[in-house]
């Protein structure tokens, strides 16, 4: 059996099978010829997937027609391509979360293209927490957190609040970009640090962070936003071929209660509200203990999971892009 028919049957079982995403770019069968594919030994091709001209990021474009910038971008696109698990998981992922974060950027006057740093900053894990200390889905660490706002204590660690770490991270971004006018710039301060950036660019006599020598952290950390939002603006591009039914739902909350009153049983409390205190922590990651202490009596917004919700159909999920799904 010749390599092309090796490779439609495993993509035709693939599909069938509901595993359409361990194949990349599931066209690239229809646009080879006969004499372009080799006699595998395996049952398919790894295909590189293109490098684009250019990329639309926050209404600027991005072209990457020199060599450095191409290549960057080429490694991170090659590498969201075939790390199915986590990138299978953003997707998933993000029909739960982009529907909560996109009108609160909108609200605070942030471009939408910026959810995709919180992309890869978390793989879009809520609970998300790096060596360093670095927590939530925008991955703030403690002191930077408390700057702009955030409580951040053994107790309550709103860096695990996705509303208020988000309006924190959009005041962290527009303060950035009244400082540097430039929204790629901006996402390479949000890894290596205002100061770090603006040290370099004044050092290296550039005016933003994609003409900079920088480490290779920071210098991947601007591809892998932008390759975040093709693959996301288009899974099956990329090979990740998914159904409605493996999507994760955004579920609203039953109600959310309003309190300026210390909670000294959470597990009572959850009972109170006909839950588990499991479900009312998955539901507020960001209260830490079985207490709630608030003896300065500050407002806090405890969100009461629906328990019937939380029973969902797979099949009447909405995709959030219909880009997403192939039904």
């Amino acid at each position: 059996m010749n390599g092309k028919k090796i490779l439609h049957k495993t993509l035709s079982a693939a599909l069938l099978m509901g595993f359409g995403a361990s194949i990349p770019l599931l066209m690239s069968h229809q646009q080879l010829s006969d004499k372009e594919l080799p006699q595998s030994q395996v049952a398919a091709l790894a295909v590189v997937p293109e490098v684009p001209a250019e990329v639309k990021f926050a209404d600027e474009v991005i072209r990457l027609n020199r060599a450095d910038l191409r290549e960057r971008m080429d490694r991170e696109i090659t590498a969201f391509t075939y790390s199915h698990q986590t990138t299978l998981l953003m997707i998933k992922r993000a029909n739960r979360y982009f529907p909560i974060v996109e009108p609160i950027l909108k609200e605070c006057g942030v471009p939408d293209d910026l959810k995709y740093l919180m992309v890869i900053e978390s793989n879009l894990s809520p609970t998300a927490k790096s060596p360093a200390g670095a927590a939530g889905l925008w991955q703030f660490m403690q002191a930077t957190g408390r700057e702009y706002g955030l409580e951040v204590n053994v107790n309550i660690d709103e860096r695990y609040n996705v509303e208020k770490a988000t309006r924190a991270a959009c005041e962290y971004l527009k303060e950035s970009y009244a400082l540097y006018g430039d929204w790629m710039t901006v996402a390479a301060s949000y890894n290596a640090g205002q100061s770090g950036i603006s040290r370099r660019l004044e050092k290296q006599g550039v005016t933003r962070a994609m003409d900079l020598w920088l480490v290779e952290e920071t210098s991947r950390y601007m591809f892998r936003i932008l390759t975040a939002k093709l693959v996301l603006e288009n899974p099956k591009t990329y090979g990740f071929v998914l159904r409605r039914s493996q999507l994760y739902p955004y579920i609203a909350p039953k109600e959310i209660i309003t309190t300026t009153q210390q909670i000294d049983d959470l597990t009572a409390f959850a009972r109170q509200h006909g839950v588990t205190v499991a479900q009312l922590k998955e539901e507020n990651p960001w209260l830490r203990e079985y207490t709630m202490n608030n003896k300065s009596g500050r407002t806090y917004h405890i969100r009461i999971p629906d328990v019937e919700a939380l029973h969902y159909d797979p099949k009447e999920i909405k995709p959030h892009n219909p880009a997403w799904v192939v039904d």
